[in-house]
């Protein structure tokens, strides 16, 4: 078996498509199929069922599929600790972060990585948090720069750098804004009203859901979405509260006072443990350990 076949096999298997997947690896579909057909002669079975314009895995197919990404990070690990020996800093370096951190913490950090360490090609991908915990772990990912989740994970080596602190806010004319300026609110105050959060499967909704759980109360949710720049736009134009890290509270927002403890939300990097990080990624995160305790930009 040669890797470029299972490349192509782990791409279609992933997409369910021929098409997304010579896409995905900038080839023709003919040249995937041809890749598929080499590999299903090799193992001397049919790896996908073609029905219409459906493709499915065969039992086949299923078995082969793990063995398929174990041997594909194996090679990848390999030329990652033989490039290593020469010390030089170069090659790709596949780093996902999320669009928060992407916009409020990285720029500068980015911006001095690739002047120091020209030679490296940084495939960049802009994932939500749990996404990017998937990638890591399944190997698409060398690295990542997120929200982190509540519980660790084996397999990953995890490293917090920041932390957020969450503030209730709403719009300036929004009913609680006055009712803060008289009362300190309580969590109970607040669902009374709708409010708008992330989505409840993220790290940071979870994080929040949890919160109010724990008082006996089920959050008003009347929108969604993961992307917090979207929510301090909902909350600012009086579509309900919500919670936001503290960097976005600006003149749009009012920022209320709640009678419960500081919510924080834990920022930072992950990689796999039983991963051979390449020189580039190891400079990264020489990079982002000095960024410990520094102040985020707008």
């Amino acid at each position: 078996m040669d890797t470029q076949s299972l490349q192509a096999f782990l791409a279609v298997a992933d997409t369910q498509s021929f098409s997304r997947a010579a896409e995905q690896l900038y080839l023709t579909q003919p040249a995937v199929s041809k890749r598929i057909a080499t590999l299903e002669s090799q193992v001397g079975t049919q790896l996908f069922d073609r029905i219409g314009r459906r493709i499915a895995l065969t039992e086949a197919g299923n078995v082969l599929l793990p063995q398929a990404r174990r041997i594909l990070l194996t090679v990848e690990d390999s030329r990652r600790a033989l490039a290593n020996l020469s010390g030089q800093v170069g090659g790709k370096l596949t780093l996902a972060t999320s669009h928060h951190i992407g916009l409020h913490r990285l720029p500068p950090l980015l911006k001095q990585y690739t002047q120091r360490h020209p030679e490296v090609t940084l495939d960049l991908h802009f994932l939500d948090s749990e996404q990017a915990y998937q990638g890591v772990l399944d190997g698409t990912l060398e690295m990542a720069v997120v929200t982190l989740a509540p519980h660790p994970h084996e397999q990953l080596q995890v490293v917090e750098l920041w932390r957020d602190r969450l503030c209730f806010a709403c719009a300036i004319d929004h009913p609680l804004t006055h009712q803060a300026s008289q009362n300190e609110l309580s969590l109970t105050d607040l669902c009374e009203y709708n409010c708008v959060m992330p989505g409840a499967k993220t790290f940071t909704g979870s994080l929040i859901a949890q919160r109010f759980s724990e008082a006996g109360l089920q959050l008003p949710v009347s929108m969604a979405t993961n992307y917090l720049e979207t929510l301090k736009m909902m909350c600012s134009v009086g579509l309900g509260w919500s919670l936001l890290p503290e960097k976005m509270i600006d003149s749009e927002l009012a920022e209320l006072k709640v009678a419960t403890p500081p919510i924080y939300r834990p920022l930072g990097y992950l990689v796999h443990t039983n991963r051979t990080l390449s020189n580039a990624a190891r400079r990264m995160i020489e990079e982002l350990e000095n960024t410990r305790g520094e102040s985020v930009i707008k």
